[in-house]
């Protein structure tokens, strides 16, 4: 939303800023990519969940159908997901969310069976959403990522998702996925060509670093943790490349 469209916003009487508010993106001029799936098991999650959260955002400086970004600290068993502010390029935490259930140990997946949940630097574009998931709704991470496959690591279908069980993946509840779910379908129809998850071990405070000093997977933390403190440095998730077997942030 720009600038000057807010304003105009705000001048208006308040039955038609609320209508404006609740009513989320403007589908029929930003019609959803033709690869972006839906069902009518999708849809009506929507319909359940868009009108409070559309609220909810609207009351923080936030718009549903802005782009987002999902951050996972398996440690310590949460899901953030930032959505953009009106007017700015900085992203803002709407919610925190609790993993239900979560595979394996803190460590970076590398093995197709190893029920090990992966770390690293993902993205999700529309192709990459299941509103048919067998696990109620669901989209996947993309595991291995180029960073993985350099280091020889293998697996497949590493999602987000409901049903509230897990091997290998992050699973929420059927109610809370559902949000995600809605929250990341309105952003990729309303533009956004795809949207980062970045899942770290921990909260990479310099503390919680120095305790895992003596882990052989410090290394890989200290390089997950550029990432980290470069979105909370900005607040704005870095583009990603990998060169020489390292994740680079830019």
């Amino acid at each position: 939303m720009s600038a000057t469209r807010l304003l105009l916003w705000s001048r208006a009487p308040f039955s038609i800023l609320f209508l404006l508010l609740v009513s989320g993106p403007l589908s029929a001029q930003n019609p959803a990519p033709r690869e972006l799936p839906t069902s009518p098991r999708a849809r009506a999650a929507a319909k359940r969940v868009q009108k409070d959260l559309t609220r909810d955002l609207a009351e923080t400086g936030m718009r549903y159908g802005n782009p987002v970004f999902i951050r996972i600290l398996k440690e310590e068993g949460q899901l953030e997901l930032f959505v953009q502010e009106v007017g700015k390029e900085t992203f803002k935490l709407f919610r925190t969310y609790d993993i239900v259930a979560m595979s394996g140990r803190l460590g970076p997946k590398e093995r197709e069976g190893d029920l090990q949940a992966p770390e690293g630097f993902y993205y999700v574009p529309p192709r990459r959403m299941n509103p048919r998931s067998r696990f109620h709704l669901s989209f996947n991470l993309g595991y291995p990522n180029t960073y993985d496959r350099a280091h020889n690591r293998d697996g497949s279908h590493l999602m987000v998702h409901g049903n509230r069980v897990s091997i290998g993946c992050f699973a929420m509840t059927d109610r809370k996925i559902e949000e995600i779910y809605t929250l990341c379908h309105a952003a990729l129809a309303n533009g956004q060509k795809f949207f980062r998850v970045h899942a770290f071990p921990f909260r990479m405070t310099a503390g919680r670093m120095e305790q895992a000093r003596t882990s052989r997977w410090h290394p890989f933390w200290e390089n997950l943790g550029q990432g980290y403190d470069f979105f909370e440095k900005n607040k704005v998730p870095p583009d990603v490349q990998v060169t020489g077997k390292r994740y680079l942030f830019d």
